[in-house]
């Protein structure tokens, strides 16, 4: 008898769910791919669908809108006529689904690997006189967490309010012990969807891989880099780990604090009152143009991949890309083989050493096919290699937390900025350069010859792809 009751109610809600998956599956592969686990493999399908299948656009985590939650302005004058530009469809595309328009006040510091990254980090926290705002995917204890809690007090005692944002998951590993100092001093701190049972299979999979630190509504700061020692001591088994970030100064900084307030009201259910009033000034002499791009499952569209599409359809001369999580759709790889057919000198480098070897094996499973259509594939060295980074024609880059896969596409909250500057363009064509004479460069005829347990490691890769 209790056999019979298990068995309907496992069909009752296998049935349910397959409704659910016709009614709001993102992708037919991905739809046809969940249908089958869920009548080929009994229990964990459903449980597998629970945890990783949800199309979350359709179930949106923060129901408020930006524009309205946020009192953004319409583009001003001087934002319509970068509009009118060169990269048009690009802002367009962007100011839609992010509601962030270009910027043109903006100074930028290019900073690369940890050391470099902290020192104008810490330089700049210590200025700090009204408040500071902190996010990280990976918070770490170490090093640079205790010298954040000791500036942390310290600026708290001059009157700096301070609040802080963490992943429940990615940062995992972040002791109640430290929570009770951080707070005890009265920094306001919050996890983004922590680990709870109640709450396992609607949250485990849906991240906050975003990295921002902003100070006084003025200075800000992006890129890959989260706050683990890692970056200053390196790793055993990876040696040292090399990542790109960038310092920002200007209107661009403002928006990277909409992002925060925008997730501060997910994880606190509280309203930062001072974004919503007029700001002083810019200073005109500060020019390089900029717009902030966000990203996150409960967006109406995938604005990052959108904006990654786009800027490779874009590409006329060249397309480097700098990126250890390379696993493309249909529609990038796409993009990225008919750029390569048409002509654009497209390049790819990825890490040679890997922090996951199902993900290693998956980024290299498209290696062949990507090598075939003419683009040229470089494997970095030089221990681990984590920036995420696009530069094109010396004229437009972008630098953030997105990589190109699915996971930053549909399921992780992501930031990028997107830089239309010339000089700052060639700055970081002229760094992947220097990077190249660190790296391999594949030869197609050659990566054909690879062993049959290579490729037998990259068809394997390459099932799990869509959910890594």
């Amino acid at each position: 008898m209790w056999y019979n009751l298990l068995l309907f109610m496992y069909l009752f809600f296998a049935i349910v769910i397959v409704f659910t998956v016709l009614l709001h599956g993102a992708k037919p592969s991905k739809t046809l791919a969940w249908l089958l686990a869920i009548f080929t493999v009994p229990v964990g399908g459903i449980l597998l669908y629970l945890l990783l299948g949800r199309n979350r656009r359709k179930n949106k985590l923060l129901q408020l809108k930006k524009k309205t939650f946020l009192n953004l302005p319409e583009p001003n004058k001087t934002h319509l006529a970068f509009l009118d530009g060169e990269y048009k469809k690009l802002m367009t595309l962007v100011y839609n689904n992010s509601h962030f328009p270009p910027t043109k006040h903006n100074e930028l510091e290019l900073l690369k690997d940890g050391k470099t990254t902290f020192k104008a980090i810490f330089k700049t926290l210590e200025g700090a006189q009204k408040q500071i705002h902190l996010q990280y995917y990976i918070f770490e204890e170490g090093e640079l967490a205790n010298r954040l809690l000791l500036l942390f007090e310290e600026k708290i005692a001059q009157g700096v309010k301070i609040r802080m944002i963490y992943d429940g998951i990615g940062s995992f590993s972040l002791s109640k012990t430290y929570l009770k100092k951080i707070e005890a001093i009265g920094v306001e701190v919050y996890p983004f969807l922590p680990f709870k049972f109640g709450r396992f299979f609607s949250s485990l999979n849906y991240r906050n891989h975003r990295k921002i630190i902003v100070v006084d509504e003025q200075i800000a700061f992006t890129g890959g880099i989260n706050i683990s020692d890692k970056y200053l001591k390196g790793d055993v088994d990876l040696g040292s780990w090399h990542d790109m970030h960038i310092k920002i100064e200007g209107e661009a900084a403002i928006h990277l604090g909409y992002i925060f307030a925008m997730d501060w009201y997910l994880v606190s259910q509280k309203r930062i009152q001072s974004l919503i009033i007029p700001r002083v000034s810019i200073p005109q002499n500060k020019n390089t143009l900029v717009q902030i791009i966000s990203g996150g499952p409960d967006d109406d569209f995938s604005s990052m991949e959108q904006a990654y599409f786009t800027i490779i359809n874009n590409a006329k001369k060249y397309l480097y890309i700098t990126n250890p999580y390379i696993i493309p759709g249909q529609a990038i790889m796409q993009a990225l083989q008919t750029a390569a057919r048409s002509g654009v000198d497209v390049r790819l480098m990825v890490s040679e050493n890997a922090d996951n070897k199902i993900v290693s094996w998956s980024v290299r499973s498209y290696f062949e096919a990507l090598l075939k259509s003419g683009i040229k594939i470089y494997l970095f060295r030089d221990g681990f290699l984590h920036s995420k980074i696009i530069i094109s024609d010396d004229r437009i880059s972008t630098i953030g937390t997105a990589n190109l896969d699915d996971r930053s596409f549909e399921q992780n909250y992501e930031v990028n900025a997107i830089i239309y500057d010339v000089p700052f363009a060639k700055l970081l064509h002229q760094d992947f350069l220097e990077d190249s004479s660190k790296s391999i460069m594949l030869s197609y005829k050659k990566y054909l010859k690879r062993p049959w347990s290579e490729k037998l490691k990259e068809g394997f890769g390459k099932i799990f792809s869509p959910l890594l």
